[in-house]
Order: structure tokens, then sequence, then C-alpha cells
């Protein structure tokens, strides 16, 4: 691709580890409440169906996660629920926030000769400080040009993403991990897009891809960026 591309990354599981985290607090969640007859994929089932409801309200992040936690909590538990109880919950998942950033496999080698030639912008869902917060402790804000945070990663702020910074449709690239959020509202903006497939991608954030007129591309790992955007 001889001509400077637009290219557009997700941050959570594209750029670094995010959703084993969430899991691991699902777990302990889980293990705190000690139900006596739903297995964890039950209880899952509950919470899916709390953070549906939620994300739309609320949005995403590890703080938001605390209160899906305790609503799960006090519609589930099998015994009389405190004040003690629901601080517990919250801090299971506010101790996501404590994780240190761990960047992807071939992101930090990547990047940087991405960035030589291309222009880079993150695109990412969530609480705008805690977003912002990871992009500095990973240390990667430097090969980017503009970090947006959203509250949805739908069709139209895709537009509003590529209008604002004045992105040719035809030489802009959506990369991530999520068909939900990442791939098929990029495409429908008018966008490309590069699936870098995830292999603990959240479960909410998987569904068909739908690629119409061939804009979609697929790798196997973040290192073949290089490759296909290298010429």
């Amino acid at each position: 691709m001889p001509k400077r591309q637009h290219l557009i990354f997700d941050a959570d599981d594209t750029l670094w580890e995010n959703n084993i985290y969430f899991e691991q607090a699902f777990t302990e969640f889980c293990e705190y409440m000690n139900h006596s007859t739903l297995a964890p994929a039950e209880i899952r089932g509950v919470l899916d169906e709390i953070e549906i409801v939620n994300a739309k309200i609320h949005g995403y992040g590890a703080v938001n996660f605390g209160r899906n936690l305790s609503q799960c909590y006090l519609r589930l538990a099998e015994r009389a629920v405190d004040e003690h109880d629901l601080k517990r919950v919250t801090a299971i998942a506010h101790q996501i926030l404590a994780q240190e950033i761990n960047l992807l496999d071939g992101v930090a080698e990547t990047l940087p000769f991405l960035a030589e030639k291309h222009e880079l912008t993150i695109c990412t869902k969530g609480d705008p400080a805690e977003q912002n917060h990871k992009i500095d402790r990973s240390g990667l804000r430097p090969f980017f040009a503009h970090c947006e945070v959203v509250k949805e990663k739908n069709r139209g702020a895709y537009e509003k993403l590529a209008d604002v910074r004045g992105f040719d449709p035809e030489h802009t690239w959506m990369i991530g991990n999520s068909p939900k959020s990442d791939i098929n509202p990029a495409l429908e903006a008018g966008l490309r897009a590069v699936f870098v497939p995830h292999a603990r991608t959240w479960s909410l954030e998987h569904e068909e891809f739908r690629d119409p007129n061939g804009r979609l591309l697929m790798v196997e790992r973040f290192s073949d960026l290089g490759r296909l955007f290298g010429a």
C-alpha cells in the first residue's frame, strides 16, 4: 500500500490484554457468592443480561463492572446482603484498575514501524479517565496522532471520527478484535477494516461479520500488520 493510510486501532485486547482480568474478577465473584445451585455459566448469563442493559446507560470499564456485579449479587445471593458484601463485590471489580498493562505480542515492535509510514489513531470505548490512564501507562501514546474515547463504538462514532479528522474512507482502516464494536460498524461507516483475533474476546463482542463490499481483511497476529501496511 504505497499511499499513506489512516490506521485506527482498538485498544483493549488489540493493543494490550484486558478481558482476561474481567474473567479473573468474575471467577473470584462466583467463588465469593458460592451459589448452591447455579454454575458459573448460569451466573454469567444473568450478568450478561445486566451488562447489556447497563452498558447503554453507564458504558463500560472496571467501575461500571463493579456496579454490574453488585446488581448480579443482589439478584442471586442466597443470604441477606449487607454493606460489607457489596463493598467486597465492588472491590473485586475495581482491582482490575491496578492490573499492569501487558502489551500483546508484536505490538511493541510493530507500532513504531507503522507510525513511520502512516497516521495512527486510537479509538476505544469506556470511561475516558480510565481509558486514557491505560493509554498513558502503556507507553504507546507517542505513536498516535490522536486518541479518541467514546461511550459506544457504532457507525455514528466512526463516521464522526472520520469527518472530524478528515480521513478518506478509501484509505482508512479500523483494526481490532471485536466484530461487534470494531469491524462491523466501521464497515457500515464506509471504512475498511482488519480483524486481529484474540482468543479471549468478551462474549458480548462476538457476532457474524457483515462485509458485503469486500472491505475486510483478516490477519492471524498483530505483527502481520507490518507486512500488510509496510510497503
